[in-house]
């Protein structure tokens, strides 16, 4: 068993403003920058023979880059936050090549993601029984004006990642270029 997601990558320009992100929150474990990325569709747990399905499918998926933003702060698990995570601004065409993973994928028999499609680049862990939910409040509140330029989306990822808590590291198993075909890494 493998167990797989695909994502966008970070630019290494968007990838240093999140590292000015990475201070002043206690009980926070910080998110190595080479493990930032926005999920697309996380696969879970899939035999050797699935994988191979999956990468057929996901190679002819096809999109015309477009470009997206980071754009302001949030956390996941409000009143015991687990999360500190970059939003996403807007973005059609995210949705759109999201949603045609998604139906792919479901047409392989995987189920479908449960949860509404959040974009988003996690900053951070954190724990939550130590972290105080104020505290995070205080700390999304003083630095919501958070954004990047605009960057260009060429491409996604299908990533493989090990069983743990926390995921990474997160190894690029194949890429797929929006106009193109896959190629191996």
């Amino acid at each position: 068993m493998i167990r797989l997601f695909t994502a966008l990558e970070i630019p290494a320009s968007a990838a240093e403003r999140l590292c000015t992100l990475q201070s002043g929150l206690q009980n926070a474990r910080w998110i190595s920058p080479e493990n930032f990325h926005i999920t697309l569709r996380f696969l879970g747990d899939v035999s050797e023979d699935m994988a191979f399905e999956v990468d057929n499918a996901l190679s002819q998926i096809h999109a015309e880059p477009f470009d997206i933003q980071l754009d302001g702060l949030g956390c996941f698990g409000h009143s015991k936050p687990h999360a500190l995570w970059a939003g996403v601004a807007e973005s059609e065409p995210l949705r759109a090549l999201q949603a045609r993973q998604e139906v792919a994928l479901q047409k392989l028999g995987l189920s479908p993601e449960p949860r509404k499609y959040m974009p988003h680049v996690t900053v951070a862990r954190l724990n939550k029984r130590a972290t105080n939910a104020g505290d995070v409040m205080q700390y999304i509140e003083h630095r919501n004006l958070f954004s990047t330029l605009p960057f260009e989306v060429t491409r996604f990822v299908l990533f493989s990642a090990r069983n743990s808590k926390g995921g990474g590291p997160y190894v690029p198993e194949r890429f797929y270029d929006l106009e193109e075909q896959a190629h191996v890494v």
